[in-house]
């Protein structure tokens, strides 16, 4: 039997569904995935990563051949103007998220660039964002929510922001090892019974109750409604989905409509970052080449990530990300990278996000 959704406040936001669509980089969610999932009453979120890639905008090309040069212009502020801008022409005035990486370069500057562009969510990941609010001081009605995989984490968060800033996180996402993209844990401990979402989502719920009334999201390997269910009876509020939403129609990333629906459960893997993180991703473009011995020549062009050191980590584990991502952007299925959680072979067919919202959520 369905639990009820109700709506979930976060902050001074009211999202009608209790799900977040997970914020996807380079060019995942931007503004036509983000805009029509708020449009249907779930949360769009926008990635800021990589938004120099958005219809080729901002480019120095004369120098670089058309990858974004340095992370002035990998995380363009006038691309991001732009995809809030066309997203709410889809979703009016809805709540609209941002999805940032703490590991980015110029971090700050680029939370400051989302409150401006009209973000009313900020969510964080891929670190500890122990200073997130020092970017949002002077919007007071941007709601912040940080990502955590231990109760740990979450502790830390609490006490510095609330020790430092006087103010808590208005949710956090609670994200399992099973989803796209980049994991909080080690290698080794993404397939440990303990660091399950399902043994997470308790902890976090019995903890967050030490700190006030703040909704638990939980993420990373949420496939359907009985998920969201079970997530629910678990402790969470919401959830945050990003495969599922991978298979639909608006998905920015258009080569993942061709991709999805001949991928198996084999092809997923678990892979190693420049980020420092393990990434989950399919095993074909980049990853391939890798395998092949033919990857491109790591060149440290756009400067992404702080964890990188301006192409080392690049060069260890053989692929430039920014590169990779952008060409999976942009279609290109040889040198592309394409992140996927390990649901993603479930995807059959393609379906709008209409649809999807309305199998997440009719009673």
């Amino acid at each position: 039997m369905n639990v009820k959704l109700k709506p979930l406040k976060i902050g001074k936001h009211t999202i009608k569904y209790p799900i977040f669509q997970g914020g996807m980089g380079v060019g995942i969610s931007w503004d036509e995935l983000a805009g029509n999932v708020s449009k249907e009453g779930a949360l769009g979120i926008i990635s800021a990563v990589g938004t120099g890639y958005y219809k080729k905008m901002h480019f120095v090309e004369k120098i670089v051949s058309s990858k974004p040069f340095e992370a002035i212009n990998f995380y363009s502020k006038q691309a991001l103007n732009e995809i809030f801008k066309n997203a709410r022409k889809i979703c009016g005035s809805n709540p609209l998220g941002a999805n940032i990486l703490y590991a980015i370069n110029e971090y700050g500057r680029v939370v400051r660039d989302a409150c401006e562009a009209g973000a009313n969510i900020i969510v964080t990941g891929a670190g500890l964002p122990t200073n997130m609010p020092e970017f949002t001081k002077n919007f007071p009605e941007v709601a912040l929510v940080p990502i955590v995989s231990s109760v740990k984490a979450l502790r830390i968060i609490c006490k510095r922001w609330e020790e430092r800033y006087q103010r808590l996180p208005d949710a956090v996402i609670v994200e399992g090892p099973l989803s796209g993209g980049h994991q909080g844990f080690k290698y080794e401990d993404c397939f440990k019974e303990e660091f399950q979402l399902e043994n997470l989502v308790p902890q976090i719920a019995d903890e967050i109750k030490k700190w006030g009334d703040i909704p638990v999201i939980a993420a990373g390997g949420i496939w359907d409604r009985a998920d969201i269910n079970k997530m629910i009876a678990l402790g969470a509020s919401g959830v945050q989905m990003g495969t599922r939403f991978l298979g639909t129609k608006e998905c920015d990333a258009k080569a993942y409509a061709e991709i999805l629906p001949s991928v198996k459960k084999e092809d997923i893997k678990l892979i190693k970052s420049p980020v420092g993180y393990p990434a989950r991703a399919i095993n074909i473009g980049v990853l391939q080449r890798l395998q092949e011995g033919n990857a491109p020549k790591v060149r440290c062009i756009s400067n992404c990530v702080s964890p990188c050191h301006r192409g080392i980590e690049a060069k260890a584990v053989g692929y430039c990300i920014a590169d990779s991502l952008g060409k999976g952007h942009l279609g290109d299925k040889l040198e592309g990278l394409y992140f996927s959680g390990a649901n993603g072979y479930r995807i059959e067919k393609i379906i709008t996000v209409k649809e999807l919202i309305y199998e997440l959520t009719q009673e």
